[in-house]
């Protein structure tokens, strides 16, 4: 099942951007150069999701790593955390988690942005607000914790937050119900009911 492809392309449409969608690529390492190397010729930036564990058959790493400045590491954010950035004969390349609301999420932080910007856009980012938390929950130490929500209220009344699913499992429907997300600092292992939070709007 792709969802991946179908949400990122999705989302790069509603940066005003064209995206190509290529299908799943087989865990074979000549096939995924020649599918990389397709795209180069066409493309102004490379979105590529999975593959990106240490197992023997995630082959994005091995891959990528010799073309160009492709970089891996784990970023401290909640969920996702392994990603790849770099470039490719110029190219940039974001190597995005296989799971679809880790890639999503890193789209809305990473890719997003670098799209607006590449687009000559003067508003980069997301709209945010802060919103006061309905519910309290626990968020991983030490990673920015990004959490599918429901954000309600209006500019005079305030707005308050609802996560949507539980915080702690990174579940597809949670994404499909959320207008935002709520944004947990690093240093916050606890939310409590009543926090104020930044959250990233998703929707008008």
């Amino acid at each position: 099942h792709d969802a991946d492809a179908q949400a990122l392309a999705a989302a790069i449409h509603d940066t005003g951007a064209t995206a190509v969608r290529v299908g799943p690529v087989a865990d074979d390492r000549a096939g995924l150069r020649e599918v990389i190397a397709d795209q180069l010729v066409r493309a102004d930036l490379l979105v590529i999701t999975g593959g990106l564990s240490a197992g023997p058959w995630d082959t994005v790493t091995d891959v990528l790593a010799p073309l160009g400045t492709v970089r891996f590491d784990h970023v401290a954010m909640a969920p996702g955390p392994r990603q790849g950035f770099g470039t490719v004969d110029d190219i940039p390349v974001f190597a995005l988690p296989g799971h679809p609301v880790s890639a999503q999420v890193a789209y809305e932080v990473f890719v997003r942005p670098a799209l607006r910007t590449m687009g000559g856009h003067t508003d980069i980012f997301r709209p945010s607000l802060r919103a006061a938390s309905t519910r309290p929950w626990a968020s991983p130490p030490g990673v920015r914790q990004f959490v599918p929500a429901r954000v309600l209220g209006s500019p005079t009344d305030g707005y308050t937050v609802s996560p949507v699913g539980d915080p702690s499992q990174v579940a597809l429907s949670s994404l499909a119900g959320a207008n935002a997300l709520a944004v947990v600092g690093e240093d916050t292992t606890q939310v409590r009911a009543g926090d104020a939070l930044a959250c990233l709007v998703l929707e008008s």
